[in-house]
C-alpha cells in the first residue's frame, strides 16, 4: 500500500472514488481537448466519449494527517513530537513532521516568529525575487505548518524533563509530553536598552549585517562592539556603505588580533574608542546618533543613515541548559547533525548555530531535525516511517 492508499481506504479497497478538480473548476472542464489514441490506424477520440457516461463528484483535497480530518481535534497535550520555538527552524521543522503525520504541537513562545519578525525587507531568502518583510514571510511559514494540521501554542517553555519518556515540558502552568522534542529556540541579538534603539528596529537599526548591509549602499552607519563580531560586520559592511564608524565603550578592542589589523587598515572604517551611544535620533528612519565618551563625558551627534548592534547573541537555553551539552559561548551542541546527548531530543537553528545565523540555514536545520526525530520514532515503534512518500 503506498502512502496515497493509507490516505484514501476506498482506493486501497478498489472501489471508484470521486474525481476531484485540484482548481476549484468543473471536472468536465479539465477533460476538454484531451484524447486517446487507442491504435495507430484508427485514429484519435476524445476522451469524454472514449469513457462514456460517469458520475462525477467535487471533493475538497485532503491535508493533513488522518484524524485531522475528522473535525477539531482541540487543545492536545500529548504527541508524538513536540517543537519548541518557531522561527524558520522550528515552523519547517513543523511543515515537514505534519506531512509525516506526526501531529506535531509547537510551543512557539510568547514573541513567535523569531528574529526576522523584527526585520523589514527580507531580501535573500530564495522563492522572494522582490523580497517580503519579515513578519509577512512567518506569518507563511506558520500557515503552512497549520495547513498540515500542526498545533502552535504561543507560550514559552518553563522546565523540561528529559529524565525519560515520554518527555515532560511545562509551558505556562500547562504539561506537554511527547515521545520526541526538537529544540529550536533560537538566539536573541544583545541590544543596548535604549527606547529609541528599540523603536527604529527595522528602520535604520538592525542587528544583522549579512541581512540588512545591502540597504546602505553608499550609506554612513555605525557599528557598536568590539570583538570579533562586531569587527566582523564592519568589514563585512564596507561592501556596500560608504563608511563605516566602529564604536566601543572601551579603549582597547576584545576581537582577535587579525581582525583588529584588517579593521585598522580598512580607509573606509573610523575606530572611535571610549564612545558608546547614548539615543538614535530620527523619528521614521534612523537620521544621526548622539554619543558620549566615557573619559571625558562629552557629549555629540554623529552623523548617520544607520546602526548596527553587535555585541553578541544569547542563546535561548535556560529551560534546557541542564540537560543537553552546551559550548563555551553557552549554545547548545550537536551530535551527528541534529541529535543531542539524549535519545529523542533533537536540535535545530540558531540555538546551536552562531556561525551562519541565517533564515535559510535555520530552515535547513529544521527539515533535517524533522526527518530524524521521525526516523528515530520508527526505529523505536512509534510511528512508521514515511520519509520515502511524504517528503
Amino acid at each position: 500500500m503506498n502512502d496515497q492508499d493509507r490516505r484514501d481506504p476506498e482506493r486501497a479497497s478498489g472501489d471508484a472514488v470521486p474525481l476531484a478538480s485540484p482548481n476549484g473548476a468543473s471536472p468536465l472542464a479539465a477533460l476538454q481537448g484531451l484524447s486517446i489514441d487507442f491504435s495507430a490506424d484508427t485514429g484519435a477520440v476524445p476522451l469524454a466519449n472514449a469513457i462514456g457516461p460517469m458520475t462525477l463528484i467535487d471533493t475538497a483535497p485532503i491535508t493533513g494527517s488522518p484524524e485531522s480530518q475528522f473535525g477539531p481535534r482541540g487543545e492536545r497535550t500529548v504527541s508524538k513530537l513536540i517543537i519548541l520555538g518557531s522561527g524558520p527552524a522550528g515552523l519547517t521543522a513543523a511543515i515537514y513532521a505534519a506531512r509525516a503525520y506526526l501531529d506535531p504541537i509547537v510551543l512557539a513562545g510568547s514573541a513567535p516568529g523569531g528574529q526576522l519578525m523584527i526585520t523589514s525587507d527580507v531580501e535573500n531568502y530564495p522563492g522572494f525575487p522582490e523580497g517580503i518583510q519579515g513578519p509577512e514571510l512567518m506569518a507563511k511559514f506558520r500557515e503552512q505548518a497549520e495547513r498540515f494540521g500542526a498545533q502552535i501554542e504561543d507560550v514559552d517553555v518553563d522546565r523540561v524533563d528529559f529524565s525519560s519518556r515520554p518527555f515532560q515540558l511545562w509551558a505556562r502552568g500547562t504539561e506537554y509530553r511527547a515521545e520526541a522534542v526538537i529544540v529550536a529556540t533560537g538566539a536573541s541579538a544583545l541590544w543596548l536598552g535604549l527606547e529609541s534603539e528599540a523603536r527604529l528596529r527595522g528602520r535604520g537599526v538592525s542587528a544583522c549585517a549579512t541581512c540588512d548591509g545591502f540597504f546602505f549602499r553608499d550609506k554612513q552607519i555605525a557599528v557598536v562592539g568590539g570583538g570579533d563580531t562586531a569587527l566582523e560586520e564592519a568589514l563585512f559592511l564596507t561592501r556596500f556603505a560608504s563608511h563605516v564608524n566602529l564604536l566601543h565603550r572601551r579603549e582597547q578592542l576584545r576581537g582577535s588580533r587579525i581582525m583588529q589589523d584588517r579593521v585598522l587598515a580598512n580607509p573606509k572604517i573610523t575606530l572611535h574608542t571610549n564612545t558608546v551611544v547614548e539615543e538614535v535620533l530620527g523619528d521614521a528612519k534612523v537620521e544621526g546618533l548622539r554619543v558620549r565618551n566615557t573619559a571625558t563625558g562629552a557629549e555629540r551627534v554623529m552623523a548617520s543613515d544607520g546602526l548596527f548592534v553587535a555585541i553578541g547573541y544569547r542563546p535561548n537555553t535556560e529551560a534546557f541548559a541542564d540537560w543537553l551539552d552546551v559550548d563555551e559561548k553557552g549554545y547548545l551542541v550537536v551530535h551527528d547533525e541534529t541529535a543531542s546527548k539524549i535519545e529523542g531530543v533533537f536540535i535545530a537553528g540558531d540555538v546551536h548555530d552562531h556561525r551562519y545565523r541565517q533564515a535559510v540555514t535555520a530552515a535547513g536545520d529544521g527539515c533535517k531535525a524533522a526527518i530524524d526525530a521521525e526516523r528515530w520514532l520508527e526505529s523505536q515503534g512509534v510511528t512508521e516511517v514515511r520519509t520515502a512518500a511524504a517528503w
